[in-house]
């Protein structure tokens, strides 16, 4: 990220201004969290940059996806497969209802819960973002190449598996 600076750079007296020196990071460069968080910040502006045409913010993508592979699931499974807390999750639903594509039926097994579906306008919009997500992954990880983005995805998972 780069910051404005409030004052102009000094300028030399051939009216050059000098290069400025390299921030040194020290061990940021060399930790994980670090790069993480910096690799998740490029990969949300792009993210927010392709979906915003569409309204859909990334745990509505998530939740969207799932409840399209796995019809019926109950609240509490799908947020804790997806790593939310369930009081957020109860607020996402409730958005991704009222913006009419994802609906609560009363479960099967246990009519005390709610099983999570798909409006049809639902089903057809995951189609459209599973193409626009395809585009966005492919534009961020351009620079890794296919086997860099391969092995990025069993690092990452291996990372996120180990808890």
């Amino acid at each position: 990220m780069t910051r404005t600076p409030r004052h102009p750079p000094r300028q030399k007296p051939n009216g050059q201004t000098p290069p400025e020196k390299p921030v040194d990071l020290d061990v940021l460069d060399r930790v994980v969290g670090y790069l993480l968080r910096r690799a998740q910040v490029a990969v949300f502006q792009d993210f927010f940059a392709t979906f915003s045409k569409v309204h859909i913010r990334p745990a509505q993508f998530s939740v969207l996806v799932v409840i399209d592979r796995n019809p019926g699931l109950k609240q509490t499974q799908i947020a804790d497969a997806l790593g939310i807390k369930r009081t957020n999750f109860v607020s996402l639903v409730d958005e991704l209802e009222r913006r009419g594509l994802a609906e609560r039926r009363a479960s099967e097994r246990d009519r005390r819960s709610s099983a999570l579906y798909l409006t049809e306008a639902g089903r057809a919009l995951v189609k459209k973002l599973r193409r626009m997500a395809e585009v966005h992954d492919r534009r961020v990880t351009a620079k890794i190449g296919p086997e860099g983005h391969k092995q990025l995805l069993a690092l990452l998972r291996e990372i996120a598996d180990g808890r």
